[in-house]
């Protein structure tokens, strides 16, 4: 199975960004080659610029969230149709980020993730428990309501992609334990499994929070994790592939 490694810049990037970009379009076919695909989510504002800098490489681009809606007076959102018409294959829904900070539901995340496959691109859609609430022994039972309430329906296999970032390790230097993670995927490996059947088991389930050049390895080791969600390293070329060469 391919290992899915993707570059969330957030709120980050300016035009000399696209250099960095660059760089790793360079390794992005060899990549591909080696069983690892990339991306890059850059600001909405380098989308398209990104997008046609990185044009025939192999690097693919994603939106960092998209409104639910096709269009309309939504002030300051962009719909997945306009991530596709960037140059955007991926979308990123349901980020801690956007849940904890805009006060997104599960049912909103699952508005999104529809709208991006209405859109035609592939919905990352991000899961996660906060420090509270793993210390009270609630983190499985957090992010399998997560799960359950975020992804619709009807989605057939290579439609959509997990990934879990437990709140506590997103931009701290903390990361999971390699068993933690392994109870965490494997508990929703099988939730889809169970709920989409043998599809479920192909469906990528990432980690992020932290991920970096010395703990990746380890990390994509681990039993159920099909690659890696990866925030600060990647925004620079030479923190990205990095984790590219520890990995591949």
């Amino acid at each position: 199975m391919t290992i899915v490694l993707v570059g969330n810049w957030k709120m980050n990037g300016l035009e000399a960004s696209l250099d960095e970009a660059r760089q790793i379009a360079a390794e992005a076919g060899d990549a591909s080659r080696r069983g690892v695909s990339l991306t890059i989510c850059p600001p909405a504002t380098l989308l398209a610029r990104l997008s046609e800098a990185v044009a025939g490489t192999g690097l693919s681009t994603g939106g960092q969230d998209c409104h639910a809606r096709v269009s309309g007076p939504h002030t300051g959102d962009v719909s997945a149709e306009m991530l596709k018409d960037a140059g955007a294959a991926y979308v990123i829904v349901g980020h801690s980020e956007r849940r904890a900070d805009h006060g997104e539901t599960s049912a909103i995340v699952k508005a999104k993730a529809e709208a991006g496959l209405r859109a035609g691109l592939t919905p990352i859609i991000c899961v996660g428990e906060t420090r509270a609430e793993r210390e009270a022994g609630k983190a499985e039972a957090v992010v399998l309501a997560q799960v359950e309430g975020s992804i619709p329906d009807g989605f057939a296999s290579g439609q959509f992609i997990l990934a879990y970032e437990p709140v506590w390790a997103i931009g701290t230097g903390l990361v999971a334990s390699p068993q933690d993670v392994a109870i965490m995927h494997g508990a929703i490996h099988n939730f889809l499994v169970g709920r989409f059947g043998p599809i479920g088991a192909t469906i990528p389930i990432l980690y992020g929070g932290s991920v970096n050049a010395q703990n990746a390895a380890e990390l994509l080791k681990t039993a159920h994790v099909g690659g890696a969600l990866v925030g600060g390293a990647s925004l620079t070329a030479d923190g990205f592939l990095k984790i590219l060469k520890v990995i591949a």
